[in-house]
């Protein structure tokens, strides 16, 4: 065997509209390609010209069988998978979201994107948290390497889940500069188009609408913040999936006559800079996150960004971004600084932009060469 591992890389898992976890595997598999690594990509049907395109140097596989439901995917991945593993041949499987074959013959390596199942449980009640709780220790203890996207998360599954620091590898995420940069005035227009406020001032967020991005706090502060202001306010547009907070309607109800709230649900990627580069400031003022693609997005757009130091956060927002703490009145004090400081938005836009260059995907695929390499050779 050389030098260079022969990957299976599971993307079976990602849905048609692409979240954090499958823009994460989308640009990861391009980045790997694009350095000459010896990629297999099993994806399903709908999937399979996406990942042509992304790596057209890879193979690319189609499952055969129709795995749009977690427990018909589990049971892919258990069965089906380590057969291809060893008909292919290959040196290592990559999956990529917590989970993994329990019965393979080549080592795996596994992707653990955060540890707040552990450390904050109030956000994932029920089979949830149940479910990513077990394969996550499952995977810390079977895995040949576990990949994280931050010190703060290598740090998390040491202290909650007794991880070997030693067998866990940091891979920062990067961001698409060709696709996330600094808007032009024509796709921010089109941004405000598509959301029905063109001519007004936004503020914006971005990501699914669960417990642990502390929307309903981001509402109330909003609500305080622009209650004290003359003239009309900006919009404040939740942009992301749904989601599972129950919080957030009662918040809603809240919302005054003159304020506006919008739910857009998911935005084209195609007018994300527009949205995130055209906002007044981009606020994300979660409760923990393993890395925070959002925030980095949004950096890279020449966002003013207002987030928590939770976790990872700061790793990625350095001395880039504005920094509240996760209560409404903290969040209410912060989005009023900014939106009545233009100056220092236009500073958090400019050093946002520098800061994001860092984070780059050619760097997150090293990383995760590193890791194929060390599961390969059991260090």
């Amino acid at each position: 065997m050389g030098t260079e591992p022969r990957v299976l890389v599971d993307a079976t898992a990602i849905p048609a509209q692409r979240g954090g976890v499958g823009r994460y595997v989308d640009s990861l598999v391009a980045a790997l390609d694009d350095q000459g690594a010896t990629l297999s990509i099993v994806c399903q049907r709908h999937d399979a010209d996406v990942f042509t395109g992304l790596a057209p140097h890879s193979r690319i596989i189609t499952a055969a069988e129709e795995l749009g439901r977690r427990p018909a995917r589990l049971a892919w991945e258990q069965t089906t998978l380590p057969r291809l593993a060893k008909r292919l041949p290959v040196d290592v499987i990559h999956s990529p979201h917590y989970t993994m074959p329990m019965a393979s013959t080549v080592p795996c390596v596994v992707t653990l994107h955060d540890a707040t199942f552990f450390s904050d449980r109030a956000l994932h009640l029920g089979v949830k948290g149940r479910f990513f709780r077990a394969w996550t220790r499952t995977s810390l203890r079977r895995a040949a390497v576990c990949v994280v996207p931050s010190r703060a998360t290598a740090d998390e599954l040491v202290r909650f889940a007794n991880a070997d620091a030693d067998a866990l590898v940091v891979a920062y995420h990067g961001v698409d500069h060709e696709v996330f940069h600094p808007p032009t005035p024509t796709q921010i227009q089109a941004a405000a188009a598509y959301l029905g406020i063109a001519g007004h001032p936004w503020i914006g967020f971005l990501g699914t609408l669960e417990p642990r991005k502390n929307v309903p706090a981001l509402i109330r502060g909003f609500i305080r913040a622009m209650s004290s202001r003359s003239g009309p306010p900006p919009v404040l547009v939740l942009a992301g999936a749904a989601g599972w907070d129950t919080g957030i309607e009662p918040a809603l109800t809240a919302v005054p006559g003159g304020m506006t709230v919008l739910r857009p649900g998911h935005v084209p990627v195609e007018l994300l800079p527009g949205f995130l580069g055209g906002a007044q400031v981009v606020a994300y003022p979660s409760l923990g996150e393993g890395f925070g693609l959002p925030v980095l997005e949004a950096m890279a757009c020449g966002a003013a960004v207002l987030t928590t130091r939770k976790l990872a956060l700061p790793e990625v927002g350095g001395d880039a971004v504005a920094y509240t703490g996760t209560g409404a009145g903290d969040i209410a004090a912060a989005l009023a600084d900014l939106v009545e400081d233009p100056a220092r938005r236009a500073d958090l836009a400019a050093a946002a932009v520098v800061r994001a260059r860092q984070f780059t995907w050619a760097a997150s695929a090293r990383a995760h060469h590193e890791a194929y390499v060390r599961a390969v050779a059991g260090t």
